[in-house]
């Protein structure tokens, strides 16, 4: 009976942890969005969103450019995220329509680079730290989900480009040089260690197949695109994180 009540008492935790995570995400990206539109309706600050891919959701539309509205599963286990970034860039209009705050909205897709955290959960980082701690690289499902990496830097570019240009957007920033996870493992393999393995786990739910951004209108109207190859920057990441592991920083980012 005693085993039974504290595995019973470890369920319930796990499953209220998973939901404060779940609903901090969606009063961050609601609550904290409204709470920063106020504020910049009073001191009349430019307000930049950084939204997400993710408002595409498992897309129909390949690559996927701003004018697509998405294939979002709003009741599914991704959805607090998925919604939330959603109702923030519905927000971010309002004001700008609504009460003239200027806003710049970016749809930031994967993007990687020195100082992340080693487990936050990010494949890339999930796979670069894997393989110099000598453990297998987790690939959930089979696989050939596609996805877009782009390096730090040209991300901060991309928003410089934004904040200083006169178009609201939304704005896909990201490469579209496209890799499935299995590719994806094996640049990292080629960086790394070519002995390193992969273990394959069931995937998760409502994990987008394909990812990939069209990235015609920030070309056009920001004149910016990606500069850094996966090739390239991925191993200025790796130099990052195999020195914060070999000095026992674990876990330290930002």
């Amino acid at each position: 009976m005693l085993i039974m009540c504290c595995v019973i008492r470890v369920f319930l935790f796990w499953n209220f942890w998973i939901l404060d995570c779940k609903l901090f995400a969606y009063k961050t990206n609601v609550m904290g969005t409204l709470n920063m539109l106020g504020l910049a309706k009073r001191v009349g600050a430019r307000f930049l969103l950084t939204s997400t891919s993710e408002v595409y959701g498992d897309p129909l539309e390949h690559p996927q450019k701003e004018t697509y509205w998405g294939n979002v599963n709003p009741i599914g286990e991704r959805s607090c995220y998925d919604e939330g970034k959603r109702t923030a860039e519905t927000l971010a209009m309002d004001y700008h329509r609504g009460a003239d705050v200027e806003v710049r909205i970016a749809r930031i897709f994967n993007t990687y680079g020195p100082r992340m955290c080693f487990d936050d959960g990010r494949v890339v980082s999930n796979f670069v730290a894997q393989a110099i701690r000598k453990q297998p690289m987790t690939v959930y499902g089979d696989g050939k989900q596609t996805r877009s990496f782009q390096y730090v830097s040209d991300l901060v570019d991309g928003l410089v480009a934004l904040m200083e240009g006169e178009h609201v957007g939304p704005f896909n920033l990201g490469n579209p040089g496209e890799f499935t996870m299995l590719e994806l493992a094996e640049v990292v393999k080629e960086t790394i260690d070519s002995s390193a393995t992969i273990e394959f786990r069931p995937n998760t739910a409502d994990d987008p197949h394909k990812r990939k951004p069209d990235i015609s209108k920030a070309k056009e109207l920001l004149n910016w695109e990606p500069k850094i190859s996966l090739r390239v920057g991925l191993p200025l990441m790796v130099n990052d994180f195999r020195n914060r592991i070999l000095n026992g920083d674990e876990g330290k980012g930002l």
